[in-house]
């Protein structure tokens, strides 16, 4: 459902740009191409946060039910929640380059 949902969003926001550049003057295309730019980034922001959250709170879970059985264990399981929390800079960065390239 969710890969759907994505995908419909990802259409969508193609076909817009696409009939924005094509409808529009020579003066408003760039315009509509910021604004594809903004709401590019942004999707690129919240989709990356999404899934870095969900990571997050299963790798975490994991992680603590481990500590509560074994406490020595606390060194090896919380470099993964840093790499689950990861994803969200990468989505982060993509929205630098999407707004800045």
């Amino acid at each position: 459902m969710k890969k759907k949902l994505l995908f419909g969003v990802m259409a969508f926001m193609a076909s817009a740009a696409v009939f924005a550049q094509t409808q529009a003057e020579p003066a408003a295309v760039s315009s509509s191409v910021q604004m594809v730019k903004y709401i590019a980034a942004a999707l690129a922001v919240g989709i990356a946060a999404i899934g870095g959250a969900m990571a997050v709170a299963k790798i975490g879970a994991a992680a603590m039910g481990a500590m509560a059985e074994k406490p020595d264990l606390s060194g090896k399981a919380l470099p993964y929640v840093g790499l689950a929390e990861g994803i969200c800079l990468w989505g982060f960065l993509v929205a630098v380059l999407i707004l800045f390239l």
